[in-house]
């Protein structure tokens, strides 16, 4: 499926002009209409192409958000919320213009309740403001997805990261939420409870809606307790098959592992490179264990025997926080570690989730694909959940190279529904996966299509992305 195909919808250009009229009136210089502006509205960290809005409107209270909307809503002109541009499948373009909310001023975390571990946020509060904020209270907010999303961008894309094998994902970790939705009404989705049997799971739906179903406005998230101490290190394996089994024995052994990430032959050259590392250009995976002075030690020497059962080690580990620290920040780099392989060409970066075991077998498939088709692509995952990550180099000038890293994305995505697994284990949907929903959720499509045409019929919220416009 053509990508063109995804995201032409057509603009309502008399609607347009009014708001942005009655949103200079309002806003003043808070509303920003410059091409410069609102090309990093609509920027992409990937290929896919920049689809700009016609205006962006900074946002600094709940009461901004309800305003922008209810005007949107008025005249049915596109409203796409802005975090911080670090989603990967085009989530933030404007297909069919219309106004960039950006919520990056609403950034004040509101309360911190450290006796019931948890907070309260703005959504513009980046994941690695709120854990400085709360470096004091011995809490931390465990949810790391890499960039420095954010937390209202990692709700709306159902985010999580290297922690998700021992702290779950975003889902897990937001308690309730504050709503503008589309008719400008505010909705509370729930209370501060840890659990709740009231009606519909309110949160559940606008978490991973992408803001297709409503802006978010307040987070209350799930906040952990400081490890006492954390370990880490680096494990080299004589093949990706041999360290995804290594991935599965840990896992059924209940070793309680906070961080299990697979870095591929490639991935690794590209680290060194990057990072000025030497570890050895071999499948690696990196691992962290949080815990007991003790325990921690305890995890790290039960693992180091299980990676010899399969061929692996030694394992590298350490407790000093320096050295554990430099290396999540190569890992954590990857993405441009794998830029610096082919200098001047664009990443295509994908994920997909399977069964964990599965995992071997799928990795072992998609590295045979990229063979078999010459591609340059390296492998990073959080295999700890059976998820990872190809990151495709393509020259974006060349159509041919292109289509082929397309064919290729889509022969994983099916590869990975064939294995009872997802299309996207944590990048979302946006433009870039809305053609294999249908191949993995059947009928229940219709059921997120009727929800968006009950909530939104004027299709005004981040309209083009997970549904295809043709669906609608």
């Amino acid at each position: 499926m053509a990508l063109a195909e995804l995201v032409d919808i057509e603009r309502n250009e008399t609607g347009i002009a009014a708001v942005l009229d009655a949103l200079a009136g309002q806003f003043g210089d808070r509303l920003q209409t410059g091409r410069a502006i609102r090309e990093q509205h609509a920027h992409s960290t990937s290929y896919i192409p920049a689809q700009l809005p016609d205006g962006v409107v900074f946002a600094e209270s709940e009461a901004d958000v309800q305003a922008v909307v209810r005007l949107c809503a008025a005249h049915r002109v596109p409203v796409i919320a802005f975090g911080t541009g670090t989603s990967l499948e085009g989530h933030v373009n404007a297909p069919g213009g219309g106004i960039s909310l950006d919520l990056s001023r609403m950034n004040r975390v509101t309360t911190v309740n450290a006796e019931d571990l948890d907070c309260t946020v703005e959504p513009g509060v980046t994941r690695e403001d709120l854990n400085t904020h709360l470096r004091d209270t011995g809490l931390f907010f465990p949810i790391d997805p890499g960039a420095n999303a954010s937390l209202g961008g990692m709700a709306s894309t159902r985010a999580s990261g290297t922690n998700a094998v021992r702290y779950g994902t975003m889902r897990d970790n937001v308690i309730s939420l504050r709503a503008v939705m589309p008719d400008g009404r505010i909705v509370q989705t729930g209370r501060r409870a840890r659990k709740s049997s009231a009606g519909y799971d309110l949160t559940r739906l606008l978490i991973g809606a992408e803001g297709t179903l409503g802006i978010i406005t307040s987070l209350t998230l799930k906040l952990y307790g400081i490890p006492q101490a954390i370990s880490g290190g680096v494990c080299q394996f004589p093949s990706v098959d041999a360290a995804c089994q290594a991935v599965i024995a840990t896992i059924q052994m209940g070793i309680p592992v906070a961080r299990i990430e697979l870095i591929s032959a490639l991935g690794m050259r590209s680290l060194n490179q990057y990072s000025k590392l030497s570890y050895a250009e071999s499948p690696c995976l990196f691992l962290e264990f949080h815990g007991s002075e003790s325990g921690v030690a305890e995890q790290a020497e039960l693992f180091g025997q299980i990676a010899d059962e399969f061929g692996g080690g030694p394992f590298q580990w350490t407790k000093v926080a320096e050295e554990r620290t430099k290396l999540w920040k190569a890992r954590h780099d990857a993405y441009w570690a794998g830029l610096a392989l082919r200098p001047g060409c664009k990443a295509l970066t994908t994920d997909v989730c399977v069964p964990i075991s599965r995992l071997a077998e799928c990795i072992g498939e998609t590295e045979a694909d990229i063979a078999e088709h010459g591609l340059v692509a390296p492998i990073v995952g959080h295999v700890g959940d059976g998820n990872f990550h190809v990151l495709v180099l393509v020259d974006g000038e060349n159509r041919d190279e292109i289509a082929a890293a397309e064919a290729f994305v889509g022969r994983l995505n099916m590869r990975a529904i064939a294995m009872d697994g997802t299309c996207t284990g944590e990048h979302g949907v946006g433009q870039g996966k809305a053609g294999y929903l249908v191949h993995e959720l059947g009928p229940g499509l219709d059921i997120m299509r009727a929800i968006k045409t009950a909530l939104d019929p004027d299709n005004i919220m981040n309209p083009g992305k997970i549904l295809p416009r043709a669906q609608l």
